[in-house]
């Protein structure tokens, strides 16, 4: 009952109506009254006083107590109407309760008007209790049902309010949600007629984070407010309401925001029935919160793991328990050539499995699905999958399972590896290539020392002869075939990267074109020779000789693939490799490249010859016409300038052989031929470091037979031990590059200490990286390569020894 009842009179007669105020006093009931005789006062009174309960006359002279009756159902229904009459029947009477009047009263017995009233509040604020309560149960219900068919906290909001807006002024609303993680206070929903939305916050001491710690409802006015920030428990924030009500949304025992109205307006109050609507719903709300936030989570892990599977490079296929595909990954796709809508529904052996694998392919997964176990499962396998077209793709297979209320629910993991087995193949092409060059670097260093004992003692030999001697034409052969071995052995050792090379900085056009006419010459007229060189090409660093073996070997190559002529193009180009090239071209390094491209019309290869062509000694060629090492030296000079070679080729089409060199930013260097020396005789002094003792008693005879005198070791400590025996001067250390113990490299550092005057000269059946940097000559050195022949012996010593 409300602390102040309003009471409304229908009443013409004053002392009538001031005799029903005075009863109704009488049952301590504190009243407000207002008396109208007419329809427009009544009328316009239900809208301003608004009463709580209205007594109407039975006989009014502009109205009845019927026109009052009907006139407060229209405009306040559920406001009881008691008749207060002088005198009624019975009939009348009952006309007007089954009217809607809540009771009648005789003026005679005015006594009964008190309790009447009483229980016309009673049962109105019963009705009232019971209304509110379906209408909170029927919001509620709507809230929940709101929070099941609502995607997303920004749709939700908004319909809350709505709901609650109907159960009390709620015009300035708000839901404010705590994130422990961020420590931070948002305001996902804030509607407000004074102020926008504040932003997220860290907890402060506003009435919002009063609520929110203490948990319990809250009902504020103006005093309230005062008496809450004197004792500190918050401070003032935001514009000023009349009343301010908080109440916790709670899931559990735990808080997770709070909800919250208020009124600027003093027409409008808010009180402790409006806290209690809110606490009613604030359970179902924060739940409808919890629920739609948790949606929204599925939903973004559900996106993220879509994203994850649309972007993996792994195949994601799914399977029922019938091996038919349920779900076909953008890779799947892509791997496959099926589209998603044809995939799905298909069968997984009939969709990415070759036929020949088929038959196996279902027994085995016939197993799998009836037992849920099989030999595929939670493994990684090697597999041959099949394209859409036909093609046969190695792939790498991986199946894991989940049980359902269905059934077995199979994941199928599949990753296209064609990438992964050609860098294998050719990771072990060259890892071949490297063991053979090891061999054939071994095997050259042995025949060198052979060969360079035959060319010395074959040319004394021919030295003693007379030019009529009938041995002489034998020796001459023997030399030839020395010479023969020797090329065979350069040949090698450029294939192993075992050769000493002297680089420069030059440009491969102008190379390409001091050759061109040689190269003519030995293509011949039938094989039409084209140019295409790029003008702005880059520097290079590379011997020229050495470069140009690797032209002369390419072109007749070339040329031997075209027997009844064809055209051969030679170009050149700037070439910047990425590294999705050498990802694809191991071991390639990713740079700025001067190309030398040489293509030819010819019968081309097949896959088998190309993975063999720079091995040593292979060749396709008639017996005879080749020793099948021209394109294994290509190979290795191009490796040992820090370059890579790659060939393009398929039978019948022809072939083009690809080199890219580093370009280096230097410019290009003159090549200057060494100057010839005056004599090969000397008188100077020598000393010979050689562990091969047939090349030491040799290399000893030709040099003394020059003038020059000689001592010799035949390693550095005997060789070390013979110059500190020597008093005279050294002029020149001639020492085998590798010998047991120290190397001649050591040998010449420590003489050094000794002798600074004394030049060196080092000789080598092949090198090592005491003298040489990536197979580089270091600047400053001298070099001989066996095998030698006695003039080139003469020669170089003299060169070294005449040199400023």
């Amino acid at each position: 009952m409300p602390a102040t009842i309003r009471i409304l009179l229908v009443e013409d007669d004053p002392s009538d109506a001031e005799l029903v105020e005075a009863e109704i006093r009488r049952a301590d009931l504190t009243c407000t009254f207002l008396r109208v005789d007419s329809r427009d006062e009544m009328t316009k009174a239900l809208r301003e006083f608004v009463p709580d309960i209205i007594l109407t006359d039975h006989s009014l002279p502009q109205f009845g107590a019927r026109d009052a009756l009907r006139i407060g159902q229209q405009l306040s229904p559920g406001t009881p109407v008691i008749v207060v009459t002088g005198a009624l029947g019975d009939e009348p009477a009952v006309e007007y309760l089954q009217a809607g009047a809540t009771d009648y009263i005789v003026k005679s017995h005015l006594d009964r008007l008190g309790p009447a009233v009483i229980r016309a509040l009673d049962t109105k604020r019963s009705r009232e209790d019971q209304a509110r309560a379906h209408q909170l149960q029927a919001a509620t219900y709507r809230i929940a049902q709101v929070a099941l068919s609502t995607p997303g906290l920004q749709h939700l909001l908004p319909v809350i309010h709505e709901i609650v807006g109907e159960l009390m002024p709620a015009k300035n609303f708000y839901i404010a949600l705590y994130d422990p993680t961020s420590e931070q206070l948002s305001f996902p929903y804030f509607a407000d007629e004074h102020e926008p939305a504040p932003p997220p916050r860290r907890l402060g001491k506003g009435l919002t984070e009063h609520v929110l710690r203490t948990g319990q409802p809250l009902l504020v006015t103006p005093e309230t407010q005062r008496e809450l920030e004197r004792r500190g428990d918050v401070q003032s924030m935001g514009a000023p309401s009349i009343d301010w009500i908080g109440v916790p949304l709670a899931t559990g025992d735990r808080v997770i925001g709070v909800l919250a109205a208020q009124s600027y307006s003093p027409q409008v109050r808010l009180g402790e029935r409006e806290k209690d609507i809110l606490r009613f719903v604030s359970t179902q709300i924060a739940m409808a919160i919890e629920r739609s936030r948790a949606e929204a989570e599925i939903r973004a892990s559900a996106g993220q793991l879509k994203a994850i599977i649309d972007t993996s490079l792994d195949a994601v296929i799914t399977m029922d328990g019938t091996g038919a595909i349920r779900s076909w990954s953008p890779q799947a796709e892509r791997v496959f050539g099926w589209a998603a809508p044809e995939a799905i529904g298909r069968k997984l052996s009939a969709t990415i499995v070759p036929p020949s694998y088929r038959e196996a392919h279902e027994r085995g997964l016939a197993h799998l699905l009836a037992t849920g176990e099989g030999p595929v499962l939670n493994r990684r396998l090697e597999l041959t999958g099949v394209h859409r077209d036909g093609r046969e793709i190695p792939v790498e297979l991986a199946i894991t399972r989940v049980e359902q209320a269905s059934g077995w629910l199979f994941s199928a993991f599949v990753r296209d590896i064609s990438e992964r087995k050609l860098l294998e193949t050719q990771l072990r092409q060259a890892q071949k290539m490297e063991a053979v060059g090891r061999l054939a670097g071994g095997i050259a260093h042995d025949f060198n020392n052979v060969l360079t004992a035959i060319f010395g003692y074959t040319e004394l030999v021919l030295e003693e002869l007379p030019a009529g001697s009938s041995v002489r034409q034998d020796l001459e052969e023997i030399r030839k075939a020395a010479q023969r071995a020797s090329a065979l052995t350069r040949q090698l050792l450029a294939f192993s990267r075992q050769q000493v090379l002297e680089p420069v900085v030059l440009q491969l056009n102008g190379l390409v074109e001091d050759v061109d006419k040689m190269l003519r010459r030995l293509i011949g007229e039938d094989v039409d020779l084209r140019l295409t060189l790029a003008p702005d090409l880059g520097n290079v660093r590379i011997d020229p000789g050495q470069l140009e073996q690797v032209l002369m070997n390419l072109v007749v190559n070339a040329r031997d693939a075209m027997p009844t002529g064809g055209k051969l193009l030679i170009e050149t180009a700037n070439a910047d490799l990425t590294e999705q090239y050498a990802d694809l071209h191991q071991p390639v390094t990713p740079g700025r490249y001067a190309m030398l491209a040489v293509s030819d019309t010819g019968t081309g290869m097949d896959a088998q010859v190309k993975a063999r062509i720079f091995e040593p000694f292979f060749t396709t060629k008639e017996r005879g016409k080749g020793t099948g090492l021209g394109l294994s030296t290509v190979y290795g000079i191009v490796k040992q300038s820090g370059g890579y070679v790659w060939v393009y080729s398929e039978l019948g089409r022809g072939t083009t052989f690809k080199i890219y060199l580093p370009r280096v930013d230097a410019p290009a260097e003159r090549v200057i031929a060494p100057r010839e020396p005056g004599t090969l005789a000397g008188t100077e002094t020598i000393l010979l470091a050689e562990d091969d003792e047939m090349l030491r008693r040799l290399a000893k005879g030709l040099l003394e037979k020059l003038g020059y005198r000689v001592l010799d070791a035949e390693n550095a400590a005997q060789a070390l031990a013979v110059a500190g025996a020597h008093q005279a001067p050294i002029h020149l250390l001639l020492a085998d590059v590798v010998m047991p113990g120290a190397s001649g490299r050591e040998l010449a550092r420590r003489l050094a200490e000794q002798r600074p005057a004394t030049k060196v000269l080092y000789v080598s059946g092949y090198t090592d990286d005491a003298i040489v940097h990536h197979g580089m000559l270091e600047p400053g050195l001298n070099f001989l390569q066996k095998p030698f022949t006695p003039d080139g012996l003469a020669r170089k010593v003299r060169e070294v020894l005449d040199a400023k």
